[in-house]
């Protein structure tokens, strides 16, 4: 056989091991299973092709023309492997083929290999490959046979039957040797001397498998939330597996002695309404429909439905601070809101019927601008969570607003004409002070604040003055004897520019509005009498 054609035969054998490769990785299938044997078997069928030359048959080393070893239908294959875990194995291969032709009617072939496997174990199929060393023993008519070191690299594809059986549906292996003929060949066919062989081998059959781990039974375990409810309270129940294949996808079923169950997976709800008081069960059946042992669990789970309580509405109480007060004012208010049955309660819708109302919750804020004196009813509404509503209510207070503070009021004055005597006061003035004394004497609490005012023409010094002092001395000294108390009078002068005297009645909580006036010291003015004693005429000095 020429060069060219064994490495023809050597890429037509790579090509289906790479071929082989990709279809490996690229499946579908190649999810993983978890389960695996211990050992497995082969046994079946095996076709080789030897792909390779040797000598003349009969051993003359002057025959001109080598012979490739014919393809070898008949043969046998057997493979014991042992599984570390579920990908890793260690693999003792044995095949023998035989065949011929009218060149070479007597061909054997057989190898013994060791070596790693490696597979990949899927629900519908196994996919593997393995590269063994091997011995390779090649017997042809006329030569002795020879035993040559070779190696098998190569993969296939198991269709699983049972847990224990298998078909394999095709084994391609690329077989390599190398032997040694030295003394058959001439010089011519120096290279089948030691001649290198590049076969294919394809194998069928059956795998058998036992050992490994024993299947674990399933489990399920079922919890509900909350286990204790009132008739129309809601449930969850949820279901927790164990030992069922990852890879299947299992199904739920849910059933119930109490309620409404609904579910399709790990969680179901249960619908309480209706439901007596009492103690019920629900149960989760779970089954793996892809196996068919180990394949199903059930578990169930206990709830109570309790008694309904009696529906007593929730009690509320309003407070206010303060409950009194002027309007425009601001007012805290706070809501005492609470349920008999110890349900949650909420409050809200915060009224006023005067002014206006914010907040929300338990606290809220009364503004009374704008509010007219009275009473403000201000209300609120205490919920519970199962809709029962109470309202409330309190009162708050607009007080009528203050008298406006009292004002010092001009109750008179007195005019000063007479030009002599321009301090003096006369008999209407005096008059006058009478009134101004006798309203005095009425309001006992009052006071009199006396402005005297002096034309800018009028030259005399402290001439205002005298008029408030003169003024003051009549009401408290004068021959008309009204005995005021001089503490109650107050003397000040002005800048009317007038020959008067002002008379201010200041009465209880009011001041005087001494803008534009000066107190009168009145240890420095005093009162001007109405005949005052001539002065005594100079002696004359001595002659």
């Amino acid at each position: 056989m020429s060069l060219c054609s064994k490495l023809r035969k050597g890429q037509v054998a790579v090509g289906l091991l790479i071929a082989l490769a990709v279809s490996l990785l690229s499946s579908p299938a190649l999810a993983q299973s978890d389960a695996n044997p211990k050992w497995d078997l082969f046994l079946g069928y095996q076709w080789l092709h030897p792909g390779g030359s040797v000598p003349t048959a009969g051993g003359d080393p002057t025959a001109p023309t080598p012979f490739e070893v014919p393809d070898m239908p008949k043969g046998g294959g057997a493979a014991v492997t042992y599984n570390f875990d579920r990908h890793w194995g260690g693999e003792f291969d044995w095949g023998t083929n035989a065949g011929g032709n009218s060149s070479m009617p007597d061909a054997h072939e057989t190898t013994f290999s060791v070596g790693p496997r490696f597979m990949a174990r899927t629900d519908d199929a196994n996919f593997f490959l393995h590269g063994m060393l091997s011995l390779n023993r090649l017997s042809v008519n006329g030569l002795n046979g020879s035993n040559g070191i070779g190696a098998i690299l190569g993969g296939g594809m198991d269709l699983p039957i049972r847990k224990w059986l298998a078909f394999r549906l095709f084994e391609a292996d690329y077989v390599w040797a190398r032997h040694n003929y030295a003394d058959y060949a001439s010089e011519e066919f120096a290279d089948l001397r030691r001649p290198s062989f590049e076969g294919v081998r394809l194998r069928t059959g059956l795998v058998f498998s036992w050992g490994g781990a024993v299947p674990l039974t399933p489990t399920a375990a079922c919890t509900v939330q909350p286990t204790e409810v009132m008739a129309g309270e809601p449930i969850t129940a949820t279901v927790a597996v164990t030992n069922f294949n990852p890879k299947h996808t299992v199904t739920y079923a849910w059933t119930g002695n109490g309620g409404q169950v609904t579910g399709k997976d790990t969680t179901a709800q249960i619908d309480t309404n209706g439901v007596a008081p009492g103690s019920y069960t629900v149960t989760a059946h779970v089954t793996d429909a892809k196996e068919k042992k180990f394949n199903e669990a059930s578990c169930t789970a206990n709830f109570t439905v309790k008694p309904l309580p009696p529906k007593n509405p929730p009690s509320i109480s309003i407070s206010a601070n303060p409950t009194s007060l002027q309007g425009g004012g601001t007012v805290s208010l706070s809501a005492n809101c609470t349920s008999p049955d110890g349900v949650p309660v909420t409050v809200g819708a915060w009224t006023a019927s005067s002014g206006s109302v914010s907040g929300n919750g338990n606290s809220a804020t009364l503004n009374t601008g704008g509010a007219s004196p009275g009473t403000i009813t201000v209300g609120a509404t205490c919920t519970d969570s199962r809709g029962l509503a109470t309202p409330g209510s309190t009162q708050v207070t607009i007080e009528n607003p203050p008298p406006p503070p009292p004002k010092a009021s001009k109750l008179s004055q007195c005019d000063f004409p007479n030009k002599m005597k321009p301090w003096r006061v006369d008999n209407t003035c005096k008059a006058i002070l009478d009134d101004v004394a006798k309203n005095l004497q009425q309001n006992p609490d009052g006071k009199l604040v006396i402005v005297g005012n002096a034309d800018p023409g009028e030259k005399r010094k402290n001439l205002a003055a005298e008029r408030a002092v003169n003024s003051k001395f009549y009401l408290t000294e004068g021959e008309a004897q009204q005995h005021i108390d001089p503490s109650r009078i107050e003397v000040r002068t002005g800048s009317g520019g007038t020959m008067t005297a002002e008379y201010w009645i200041v009465p209880p909580g009011a001041t005087f509005d001494s803008t534009g006036t000066e107190s009168v010291d009145e240890s420095k003015v005093k009162n001007v009498p109405d005949h005052p004693k001539p002065m005594a005429k100079k002696k004359k000095k001595a002659m």
